[in-house]
């Protein structure tokens, strides 16, 4: 475990480089804050919405590569766009996810556990998920909110790439258990504001993921290119099932057992327009993949 120190603003940041995912384990154990390619934790830090005294780099200790069926936790995204191992919902996830310079950085571990893009919960104001008693999106600004799942906390998971895995029934392994991909996400509730069921000191290692016969990904932007999704589609046809997965629409990464479920949504006063882009999107998807 090597440790580096920075003093900034009169405070100290020590970064831990342990050799093995036990000693970062043991590290993240204590209370420190996991840093792999930076593109979520650095700017969290910057602005303070993120407090830590120890960040432990897990950069060149988690697997990473491509083989078929299996992503180490580490691979960059990059990597996913051009890889020919891995099927096209996720090279399409992969190359609208962001910047091909933040690409070139992020890993899928921190894409997957990245956080809302909520902008109550970015300006700090003291909301459900920062521990208060308010969601101050659904009784404000919300038309890039959620359209499902979102009674407690009205935010919306921004991850394309965790879309494109649910529809392919990944499964993740931690260097703690085996889980399917859906369970690595929760709603949040007044007794447990976390989005993930990730322990102190649990780390996503590797997923494994199904082969389809055919897979898209398709995203709905404010801006043409490098946004986040409003609405994100993914869609993969297995020989007995079509399975579909959206982004950008609830505080979680969000599964359809039909389209037919998409009447299931609530969207707020401001958002119903994402209803009307997830029907186009998933019937678009449907047709691509038949």
């Amino acid at each position: 475990m090597k440790p580096w120190n920075e003093s900034a603003g009169g405070s100290a940041l020590e970064l831990l480089r342990p050799d093995s995912v036990e000693a970062a384990a043991a590290a993240l154990d204590d209370g420190s804050v996991a840093l792999a390619g930076g593109t979520e934790v650095v700017p969290l830090l910057r602005d303070g919405i993120l407090q830590a005294q120890t960040l432990v780099q897990l950069d060149g200790i988690l697997p990473s590569g491509v083989r078929e069926g299996w992503i180490g936790a580490g691979t960059k995204l990059a990597e996913l766009e051009t890889s020919q191992q891995v099927p096209a919902v996720l090279r399409e996830a992969a190359s609208l996810a962001a910047s091909p310079q933040l690409r070139s950085m992020g890993t899928v571990a921190g894409n997957l556990l990245q956080s809302t893009r909520c902008w109550y919960w970015r300006l700090k104001y003291p909301c459900r998920l920062h521990g208060g008693s308010r969601c101050f999106a659904r009784e404000g600004l919300h038309s890039e909110h959620a359209i499902f799942g979102n009674d407690f906390c009205a935010s919306a998971h921004p991850s394309d790439l965790a879309a494109a895995l649910l529809s392919l029934r990944t499964v993740v392994r931690t260097n703690e258990r085996e889980l399917p991909l859906a369970e690595l996400y929760r709603l949040p509730t007044e007794d447990d504001r976390s989005t993930t069921t990730l322990a102190a000191g649990e780390l996503i290692l590797e997923l494994e993921h199904e082969q389809p016969r055919a897979s898209t990904y398709l995203k709905a932007m404010d801006r043409r290119r490098y946004a986040f999704a409003l609405v994100g589609v993914a869609a993969a046809r297995f020989e007995s099932e079509t399975t579909l997965a959206l982004a950008g629409v609830a505080p979680v990464p969000w599964a359809l057992q039909s389209d037919r479920e998409l009447q299931l949504a609530r969207p707020l006063p401001g958002n119903t327009y994402k209803l009307d882009l997830a029907k186009t999107l998933v019937k678009r998807a449907l047709e691509t993949v038949e």
